[in-house]
């Protein structure tokens, strides 16, 4: 969706905004305003998922003119969000993490809390963390977690790979990471994530040149977004912590470590379940199915009923007849799906959880 397209003559917005909102304004100042307005109808539809059309926009934006927060309004921070490709994820988000799994216990205690309950926070002190690194091993929700932040704090979600900052070439990439840090710093109610982190900030003991210069620019970069009083979160994600450089993981540049892990019997059924509701079901023993997936991580689980899906989809083709999944589709279709975890790999995680874990 473009924010502004080509902006009519003064007199013709002037005749727009009445039309759309009844409000008679000056020529001069509607043409100001229009590019406003088209600017707001972008965030609106972004934060509803839809395109609520220009008079819808206008009517809203002139509504409430005197008290919207002016920066959203800004042309440069919504030409940011625009081209960093911001989206809203819906609150509904968070309610898929189970309440057992202790991440969401600290997430909500340390990071979400103090950003919602904000004069409660001021009141002893607490200072809300900017800074975070999740870990852990592959498939376990690390970016669902950072998604569901997003959603419910109701902020804006922008993520980025090392593969986006390589767009340029491999030698382009602390210039670009500078400028996305950068970015980042004059916007506010963002949260940044940064997928596959260690690919960007990995130990410079052995690293060549280019290696050991994105990561000395990203620990510059750090200590200058802490350092502006934004609303806004940096959120890196890695599956191996102990690939990331030690000046990294020492207090100062993160303000917590928290490790995001397998999943206990509660886990995976809130999980199972999520996904389960949007599938043409029949009797299923989710107790049953629940107690055989103990070493599956979400994506494991998601990976899982997809092939049911499928599975039914093509059988009730076949037959023409309707085909709900069972407890029988799912104990067929189980030992086709090998489990990301391992028993080393988790007792690998519970040795990172004790050296790295800081919150």
């Amino acid at each position: 969706m473009e924010i502004v397209s080509d902006i009519p003559h003064q007199e013709d917005c002037s005749r727009l905004i009445f039309e759309c909102s009844g409000h008679k304004v000056e020529p001069k100042m509607a043409a100001e305003l229009w590019v406003k307005i088209l600017q707001h109808k972008w965030v609106l539809s972004e934060k509803l998922g839809r395109d609520v059309g220009t008079s819808v926009a206008c009517l809203d934006f002139i509504e409430n003119i005197e008290t919207m927060h002016q920066d959203l309004h800004d042309a440069e921070g919504i030409q940011l969000l625009k081209e960093l490709e911001a989206q809203m994820v819906d609150q509904s988000v968070w309610e898929t993490i189970s309440e057992s799994q202790p991440p969401k216990q600290i997430v909500n205690k340390r990071i979400i809390l103090p950003l919602t309950a904000v004069e409660l926070a001021r009141k002893h002190s607490v200072i809300p963390p900017r800074t975070i690194i999740f870990f852990g091993p592959p498939g376990t929700g690390k970016t669902h977690f950072v998604r569901a932040i997003a959603g419910i704090l109701q902020w804006w979600y922008v993520e980025v790979s090392p593969s986006d900052l390589m767009a340029d070439g491999e030698d382009r990439l602390g210039a670009n990471l500078k400028t996305l840090m950068e970015k980042a710093r004059n916007l506010d109610e963002v949260v940044f994530f940064i997928d596959e982190f260690e690919e960007i900030a990995g130990s410079r003991d052995h690293a060549s040149r280019i290696d050991k210069s994105i990561t000395n620019e990203f620990l510059k970069q750090v200590p200058l977004l802490k350092r502006e009083g934004r609303r806004n979160l940096l959120v890196c994600a890695t599956n191996y912590i102990r690939q990331l450089d030690a000046a990294l993981l020492r207090p100062g540049r993160f303000d917590c470590i928290i490790p995001v892990g397998g999943l206990d019997d509660q886990g995976r059924r809130t999980i199972f379940e999520h996904y389960l509701s949007n599938t043409n079901r029949g009797n299923v023993d989710v107790d049953k199915i629940v107690s055989m997936i103990a070493l599956f991580t979400p994506a494991d689980i998601e990976y899982l009923v997809q092939k049911v899906r499928q599975v039914a989809f093509e059988r009730e083709y076949l037959k023409g007849e309707d085909y709900p999944v069972t407890t029988e589709t799912f104990l067929e279709m189980i030992p086709h799906v090998p489990p990301t975890l391992t028993d080393e790999i988790i007792e690998e995680f519970k040795q990172d959880c004790a050296h790295y874990t800081r919150y």
